[in-house]
């Protein structure tokens, strides 16, 4: 029997904003090597979820654990949850005037590892990370976000993660608002993070990301709470059905949440 503890773990996690019931009992547990899509409509949680994770100080957990590698961090501010290997690629990305990529990117890596990188090191894996990527080299000299596109924004939280290496990556509808090209890019480096000593939850929409970025498990989000799980043939069943498929036939009124093994017909 494996005893090994869960990568995270999130236990009838509950979490109110502004005095509002959002999540209403999440559990989830992600373990290295795995990719999470989770799916839903706006409104549904999504984000809430993602930011509950974080740290985020407007996010009040009434009740439940977030446990990571073994620990529970449910009461650690967002910068304790960093270091510790959890990061968010947000939806929405600021835009921070006057603090160049480059400069950005050093600070992080250095808070998020304790310790000041040297220059020399620290430029060889910016540059590695660069190429792989595909993100160009004029990037370093502009300011954080500022009069990004869409696709460059979502391109440098990818860069940001693959610098920070976190153990558990939580992307925040890193899809919306990409064209294609900016999409296949994108999703080629969501795919360059993962290893086998990482796990991702990808949050979304859509089925189009899961074209390019294959996850190991499908989870249905509805009214704050995982509503229905699966493989990838969910994402596809949502695509052709949408959601009140799964909500109307597949979860009756105050049902527990199944597991399902969905496939396309």
């Amino acid at each position: 029997m494996n005893n090994k503890a869960a990568l995270l773990k999130i236990e009838d996690l509950h979490v109110e904003v502004d005095g509002k019931h959002i999540l209403k009992g999440v559990d989830l547990t992600i373990d290295n090597g795995e990719v999470h899509a989770l799916m839903g409509r706006n409104g549904s949680g999504k984000s809430t979820l993602s930011y509950a994770l974080m740290g985020h100080p407007n996010y009040t957990i009434t009740k439940g654990r977030i446990i990571f590698k073994g620990e529970d961090i449910t009461g650690l501010k967002p910068n304790e949850r960093a270091c510790r290997g959890l990061s968010l690629a947000f939806q929405y990305p600021v835009a921070i005037p006057g603090v160049s990529v480059s400069n950005f990117l050093r600070a992080s890596v250095n808070a998020v590892r304790g310790k000041e990188v040297p220059i020399k090191e620290f430029r060889k894996e910016l540059m590695e990370s660069m190429d792989k990527l595909g993100v160009p080299k004029e990037f370093l000299s502009r300011y954080v976000n500022d009069g990004f596109s869409g696709g460059e924004k979502k391109r440098l939280e990818i860069l940001q993660l693959s610098m920070l290496k976190p153990s558990v990556a939580v992307l925040d509808e890193t899809d919306s608002g990409l064209d294609i090209d900016a999409l296949k890019t994108v999703s080629s480096g969501v795919n360059n993070l993962m290893s086998g000593e990482r796990g991702i939850l990808l949050i979304t929409h859509y089925q189009r990301i899961l074209n390019y970025v294959e996850p190991t498990f499908v989870h249905v989000f509805h009214d704050g709470k995982i509503v229905a799980s699966g493989g990838p043939e969910l994402s596809k069943k949502l695509e052709e059905q949408g959601y009140d498929w799964v909500t109307q036939e597949l979860v009756p009124a105050g049902a527990k949440a199944p597991e399902v093994n969905v496939k396309t017909t």
